[in-house]
This record gives C-alpha cells, structure tokens and sequence, in this order.
C-alpha cells in the first residue's frame, strides 16, 4: 500500500513538473538559441518563483548558462537527467535525489529551506533545426511529499502492529472456543474407547461443532443402548438356557440317587426331561436365527407364493391345538395376494402370531384372521379377545426375552422369542408390523408386506 500510494504521489509531482518544463522550455528556446543569455537570465528568474522551483538552462556539454538563483553560473552537472537528453537517448527526464547523497545535490538546494533532504529535477531538450543544443532543468523541493510518504510509512508500520497484534488475540480466543469443544470431543471419545458408553459432551454454539457433538451424543445413546441391550439378551439367554437344564439336573438327580424309583414315575421324568431338551432345542434354534438375522447372514428365497394360502395352512396346523382349547378361529379372506416374497419365513411369521394368541386368549375364545389388499400392499391382522397387553408392556412386546406375563410363557412352552423373530422377517421383507391393545379387551397384530411382482 506504501508503494501504491509512493507511486502515485510521484508520478503525479512529475506530471506537473514536467508540463511546467515544457511549457517554460518553448519560451526559453528562442532566447537560448539567439544568444540573448541576459534576457534569459531575467526570464528564469521571474518564472522560476512562480513556478516553485529553480530554471536553469545548461548548453550542449552540460555547464550552466543560466540559473534563477544565479548561484551554479558555469558549472557542469552530471546528472541522469541532463546527460540522458544530451547523449540522444531521450528528449525529456525526470528524477529524485536526496541532498546528503551528493554535492550536486546539496547545491541544487542552497536556496531553499534548510530542512530540505528531497529534490525533484525534470529536465527538457532545447533544440535547434531537430538537432539538441541544450538542456532546460527545473528543479524543487520535495520534503513535504516525502514527509508525508514517510509519516504514512510510520502510520501503516503502527496500524500493522496494532492490528497484527489484535489478530492474534483474536485467534487465541477463537482457538481456545473452537478447541475447547474438540477437545471435550477427543476426551469423550478416549473414555468411550476404555468402555464408557454413558459419556456425553455438552452441545453448546453453533454450526459445525454443535451438529458433531449433537452427533456423537446420538452415536453414544445408541451405543449404549445397545451395549445394554446386548447385555440384556445375554443376561436373558443364559436365563433361559439355565431353566430347562436346572430343570433336567434336578430329574436326573432324583432318578440317580432313586435307583428303586417306580417304573412309571421314572418314565414320567425322562418324559419330561425330553421335554426340556426340546425347549433347549427350540431357544438354540430360534436363536440361531436371531443372529443369523443381525449378521445380514440370511437371505430372501423370493418365490411367487399366495399369502392367503399361507394363513390357510398355518390356521390348518394349528386347528387341532384350537379346538383341544375349545377356541374358534374366524377366517375372512378378501383376496389371495400373491406375492414375490420367501415363503417359508411367511410361514413362520403367521404360524407364531397364531400360535401366539391362541396361548394368550382363554378356553373358548375367538381369534379373528383377516387379509386384505390395500393398493400395493397386504394387510393382515390377528386379533383375539384374550386379557390384552398393557400399554407400559406394548414398546417392548417386540423385544428378545421379553414376556407380559413370564411365568405363562414358560408353562405354555414359549421362548420368548417368537415375537421378535417376527418383526425381523417382516422387516426383511420391507413391511412392518404393529400391536393395537387395550388391556382386558385382546390384541390386535398387524402386518402390512408390499406385494413385489417377481
């Protein structure tokens, strides 16, 4: 900026000077070339106050013939600007010289004010038939531009301090707030790995930061969600496993340390540890399939089945259970809707929800069944009018191990995963699946599976 404004201020002062120089070189040029050395003399001492500066006119080897302040009369002057013109190489110069730096310069001020350091000399060609005879030089004090040109430099030199000075400030205090949340996120993250999943930053200002720690809060939640989840389901698992072989344990105690155990109380407990290695058979079974599920292990056998006969056949199953229970089971088919779906999973799907409410509704109650086509999707809902499922209980009826009513799960031979089996198949197949109930007044399933055309 120094330089910009430099430049400028110079080569304005040479634009003036240097019209002064020419204007005063066209009526000095005849004087000169006829010899009238008085009378030009007369002449640059009257324009040379009225221009500002000092006249002078040197002849073709450079020595003053006149001067404004009659001071350098017969003395040579080598400077650039008056060689250039004399050697042909230009018809004009212009220059700035500082006093201290030469004597040539210190004599071109003699006559002006003693704090002069600062000169400018514009020269032009005084010239006779094309050919250059002489020289006109005006020369002037420039200690004012230069004191200015100076006092700015000082002035840019503080305001840059100042202002480098205030932006580093302002980047410590910036870094300092922007550092400090990523360092809260860093710490975070370092106890999370040593296993700390409750571990929260705060979500504080705005933009970028906070949307990161909003999202590593979220990841965080999920994460110890699950971490509890897992926990839960092994904590569940291992309950489950530790039943039927507690169960089977205390059978086959009895039966060893009663070697005269009747005959018929003895089959009566091999029955009945055989029943518990077909539950433990089950609970390994269904989850094998859970994980098999979660690991995106198992896959579509996508086929074009008809779902209505999929509910005919699992209600067809499952009727000798109903009618030993005295239940009736209410059938109302508006539409095959035939699909490209893996049909041996829907088998499954329907075969537990129905499985599941006939163990759930009482002696002689009713389970409704119903299929319709809704656009492109079907809808199938189970409803039966046993005791129903609590509101508190309905988040979580989807969940692994998870049972209302646990001591009934267990005499009715349920796992506690059946329910949760289903809405992962379902969901394998983009639908979804929801629980509508009121406690006393029964339960209502409803799956909704798109109808893919293969």
């Amino acid at each position: 900026m120094i330089t910009l404004v430099g430049d400028y201020l110079f080569d304005d002062h040479m634009r003036q000077d240097r019209v002064k120089t020419d204007r005063f070189a066209v009526e000095a040029e005849g004087l000169y070339q006829t010899g009238q050395i008085v009378a030009l003399q007369r002449l640059l001492e009257s324009s040379g106050g009225e221009l500002g500066g000092r006249l002078m006119v040197l002849d073709g080897s450079g020595k003053v013939q006149a001067d404004s302040y009659a001071e350098l009369l017969g003395a040579r002057l080598e400077l650039p600007e008056v060689i250039s013109i004399l050697t042909g190489q230009e018809t004009a110069g212009y220059g700035v010289h500082k006093t201290e730096e030469s004597a040539v310069g210190a004599s071109l001020l003699q006559a002006f004010e003693p704090a002069a350091l600062w000169v400018s000399c514009s020269s032009a060609a005084l010239t006779q038939n094309g050919e250059i005879t002489g020289v006109l030089l005006f020369s002037s004090p420039i200690q004012g531009m230069m004191a200015r040109l100076l006092m700015l430099q000082e002035r840019m030199v503080m305001y840059f301090l100042i202002a480098a000075a205030v932006s580093v400030v302002v980047a410590l205090v910036f870094s300092r707030v922007i550092t400090r949340p990523i360092a809260a996120l860093t710490r975070s993250i370092q106890r999370m790995g040593r296993g700390d999943l409750s571990v929260r930053v705060p979500e504080t200002g705005s933009g970028e930061l906070k949307r990161l720690a909003h999202t590593f809060n979220a990841m965080s939640e999920k994460l110890e969600l699950f971490d509890k989840s897992r926990n839960q389901f092994v904590s569940n698992a291992s309950h489950e496993l530790k039943t039927p072989l507690a169960t089977m344990k205390i059978l086959l105690e009895s039966m060893i340390y009663q070697p005269e155990m009747e005959l018929d109380l003895r089959s009566e407990f091999l029955t009945d540890v055989n029943k518990e290695i077909d539950r433990l058979n089950l609970i390994i079974s269904d989850l094998l399939t859970l994980v098999s599920m979660d690991s995106k292990t198992m896959r579509l056998n996508r086929e074009t089945v008809s779902l209505s006969q999929i509910v005919n056949d699992a209600i067809h199953r499952l009727a000798p259970v109903a009618e030993r229970r005295h239940q009736e089971i209410k059938l109302h088919l508006s539409d095959n809707c035939e699909m490209y779906a893996d049909s041996a999973k829907l088998i499954q799907v329907v075969y537990n929800l129905l499985d599941n409410a006939l163990k759930y509704t009482q002696e002689g109650g009713v389970i409704r069944v119903r299929l319709v086509r809704s656009g492109r999707d079907a809808i199938l809902t189970i409803a039966d009018n046993g005791p129903g499922i609590p509101k508190t209980d309905q988040a979580h009826i989807f969940d692994r191990f998870y049972r209302v009513d646990k001591a009934r799960g267990r005499d009715t031979g349920g796992t506690g995963l059946g329910l949760a089996i289903v809405h992962q198949m379902v969901l394998m197949h983009g639908g979804s699946v929801t629980v509508d109930s009121e406690e006393g007044n029964g339960a209502i399933f409803t799956i909704e599976l798109p109808i893919h055309q293969g």
